[in-house]
């Protein structure tokens, strides 16, 4: 579903990702392991055309990410730390958020927040958000529209133990749907746990894969 051809990024003549070649696909949830500074957040970056190679191509379904689509169509992604608009409630930022694409209404924007914990009546504006209900937000948005493809880097952030049961409920549903799900995560029992493929990265190369099943 999505393929990776000898991917390099430079940024100020240095070179973040080395001649990545990767193919992922649906239904599997591939770990990226590594140290700080190895490409984690910056391979999903890639991926979701939030930047674009210097070097090698990204390929949704054989489309070439940059040249002939602008953007994968159906992704979700929570990569580093979420933003929302200060001044609006959980329920309110969802909303506007789901009115670029309008695919899902307010049951479904409901129903989202209740898989993260969230109250989806809470008036409460974001900037009176917990760092651990931030996070619980940037995950709902990265599920809300059901996404083909979900990218999240470092998901328990500052999540409590009832927000880290909720996640790992999240994950084996979206996964049971079929879900194409690419994450890092720095605790390696979890990551393991979540995951079906392993990759490693370091210095911005592509390792080693291991299979899990």
């Amino acid at each position: 579903m999505v393929e990776l051809e000898n991917v390099t990024k430079i940024i100020r003549h240095n070179s973040v990702l080395k001649s990545v070649s990767f193919k992922f696909e649906k239904g599997n949830v591939y770990g990226i392991k590594g140290v700080n500074g190895s490409g984690k957040t910056m391979l999903l970056r890639m991926i979701s055309g939030l930047i674009y190679p210097t070097e090698g191509k990204v390929l949704y379904e054989g489309k070439i990410l940059g040249k002939e689509i602008s953007f994968p169509k159906s992704i979700g992604v929570l990569i580093e730390n979420p933003s929302f608009i200060d001044s609006y409630t959980g329920f309110n930022n969802l909303k506007l958020l789901t009115s670029l694409n309008d695919i899902v209404g307010d049951d479904e924007i409901r129903e989202t927040l209740l898989r993260v914990g969230l109250e989806p009546d809470d008036k409460r504006k974001y900037k009176k958000y917990s760092l651990g209900m931030k996070q619980r937000l940037g995950i709902a948005a990265a599920i809300v529209e059901n996404p083909e493809i979900i990218l999240f880097d470092e998901p328990l952030n500052a999540l409590d133990t009832k927000g880290v049961e909720l996640f790992d409920k999240i994950i084996k549903e979206e996964k049971q749907k079929g879900k194409l799900i690419i994450m890092t995560c720095h605790d390696e029992k979890k990551l393991y746990s979540y995951s079906n493929k392993i990759l490693f990265m370091e210095n911005g190369v592509l390792k080693e894969v291991e299979e899990l099943e």
